[in-house]
């Protein structure tokens, strides 16, 4: 039982990634990935999930689209890892998710060491954990307790009031659902 320390797909899927890449590429994670390896010390289940998440900036777009060494790097990681369940999935435009407008200028790099091409980074972790509520899930609230375990100033309503929230109702419902758990969770930890 030792060696399920040392699993951590989503390092796994990335070393396939930049094997197949031959220029260099930026890619924003999010999801369990960015909690695994953008924080030193993350709950040891967030290394099995068994796919990375990223987000594509709006502004950024059109370059993406146009870097067909990415897609095919990506499509050849894919097929490596298949036989494993292992895959790189949801790659999101930033407006489809929760995030501050400003999210971008506060990119934290991920330092995973020996990549050749690959630049790994993830939103600070305000705006990791306003990607954490378009969903009411036991899990991603898990998440966002350690999340918020990681902030020097645990406090959330800069970005909950900043928050730009997708027009779909799930997504909308979910933030408030969300929100209201947060501050019921807060109230009785803090009475």
């Amino acid at each position: 039982m030792a060696h399920a320390a040392h699993i951590n797909h989503p390092e796994t899927i990335l070393r396939a990634l930049d094997r197949h890449l031959t220029r260099p590429a930026r890619l924003i994670l999010y999801g369990r990935a960015a909690i695994v390896l953008g924080f030193s010390d993350s709950p040891a289940e967030c290394a099995t999930t068994m796919d990375v998440d990223a987000i594509l900036p709006r502004g950024e777009l059109s370059a993406i689209e146009e870097n067909e060494d990415f897609w095919d790097a990506l499509q050849k990681t894919n097929s490596e890892l298949e036989p494993s369940g292992l895959y790189i999935t949801h790659l999101f435009v930033d407006d489809q998710l929760i995030l501050t407008s400003d999210w971008i200028d506060r990119l934290q790099p991920i330092d995973l060491k020996g990549l050749q091409h690959l630049q790994l980074l993830r939103p600070d972790t305000g705006d990791l954990i306003l990607t954490k509520m378009m969903r009411v899930d036991p899990q991603d609230r898990q998440d966002i307790h350690f999340l918020i375990s990681q902030m020097a100033v645990p406090d959330l309503e800069p970005y909950l009031t900043r928050a730009n929230v997708p027009e779909i109702a799930e997504i909308q419902q979910a933030f408030e659902q969300n929100q209201h758990w947060l501050t019921s969770s807060s109230r009785a930890k803090h009475p």
